[in-house]
């Protein structure tokens, strides 16, 4: 990651006494010493203790080593914004957990196990009551997911804060699942529930959702779902076994499955009665505070959409409650180029006015 233009050191600087020291005898033995620069500290103090993976050498070298050990390595990198991603005010831990678990969330739709993550911080100071419970959580989820830290970079920048992790998976040679294998008469399945953080992001902007969601267990568990994904690595493998294709729900469930079609060259029926929702999403959609469709676009689920040979479905279900995730089928791929169609429970197709998240 390191630039020519660069004036401040990024992570990849040495520790080493042989980048210190043109003297010093060569030798493959790494040894690491004090650090010689504010960054080089921050480094050391937050994230040296995660990078516990041989190939991360300490965050002592120039760049990470990463055997594949056989397989296809899959990449893929999210980045998250203050004001875009996460609110200003949102806890530290809960913006690292967030930063790390899109990018897993990726991984699990491809059907990859996690193998390790690069992380760059934008960061307006080096605030130690910040960093602290950050590089604690990031430390906690990295061993929980079994996916360490490798390397990265830190910056400076007058902006707003910027996380950006791009994470490493494994499969099988050949085996990564795409979004492109979708064909007429598979199921259209998705994982756990639906707009469950749209709603939970309405709720931190305040508005009749905040007014409307009084019980304070179930006001805490929606903004829970948009401050902490649950990504779906324990599906992987079953995903891999079973899905014609596959791709995690971020943007929005309409926009995202509308993307899926789009590459497998397919169209779908859905049946908005079931799509699956949370007790606290269902009661503001039974009293009229927020539609189906809102929810549908919203964003930030972070659950797999994924089609399965009808052949498969039985067998995909059954493997998800093995491993503790629900799945429902919500619809039909067909043949057709059209956009899908999100059919009511009296049959008629629904106009969306959007059907996910955009940038620009």
């Amino acid at each position: 990651m390191p630039s020519s233009k660069r004036t401040r050191p990024a992570w990849s600087t040495p520790y080493s006494t042989r980048s210190r020291v043109s003297s010093a005898p060569t030798s493959s033995r790494v040894v690491s010493v004090k650090p010689a620069s504010g960054e080089d500290s921050l480094i050391a103090r937050y994230f040296r203790p995660l990078a516990t993976d041989p190939g991360s050498f300490h965050l002592d070298d120039d760049a990470a080593a990463l055997r594949s050990w056989g397989d296809d390595i899959v990449v893929t990198t999210d980045a998250i914004v203050e004001g875009v991603h996460f609110l200003p005010d949102d806890p530290p831990d809960t913006v690292a957990r967030k930063a790390l678990r899109v990018n897993l969330s990726d991984l699990a739709a491809k059907g990859a196990k996690p193998a390790g993550f690069v992380l760059t911080l934008a960061l307006r100071s080096a605030d130690d009551a910040w960093l602290k419970p950050f590089a604690a959580a990031l430390g906690d989820d990295a061993g929980q997911f079994a996916c360490p830290l490798l390397g990265g970079d830190t910056v400076s920048t007058p902006g707003p804060l910027m996380v950006s992790v791009t994470a490493f998976g494994r499969v099988p040679p050949g085996k990564m699942i795409h979004r492109s294998g979708a064909s007429p008469g598979d199921r259209v399945m998705v994982t756990g529930t639906i707009g469950d953080a749209a709603l939970g992001l309405a709720i931190l902007h305040g508005g009749k959702v905040h007014a409307a969601a009084s019980d304070k267990a179930a006001r805490e568990a929606l903004v829970g779902r948009y401050r902490i994904p649950q990504p779906r690595v324990a599906l992987a493998e079953i995903v891999r076994d079973h899905a014609s294709a596959a791709m995690d729900v971020s943007d929005g469930l309409a926009g995202d499955l509308t993307k899926l079609c789009g590459v497998s060259g397919v169209s779908a029926v859905i049946d908005l009665e079931s799509i699956p929702l949370s007790g606290a999403a269902q009661d503001l959609v039974s009293r009229g505070i927020v539609g189906l469709e809102t929810l549908i676009a919203g964003g930030d689920d972070y659950e797999i959409l994924c089609t399965i040979p009808e052949d498969r479905v039985e067998a995909f279900a059954q493997a998800a409650t093995r491993v503790g995730v629900t799945v429902s089928s919500i619809g039909t791929v067909i043949a057709g180029s059209a956009v899908p169609k999100f059919i009511d429970g009296q049959g008629k197709e629904i106009t969306l006015e959007r059907r996910s998240y955009s940038h620009f």
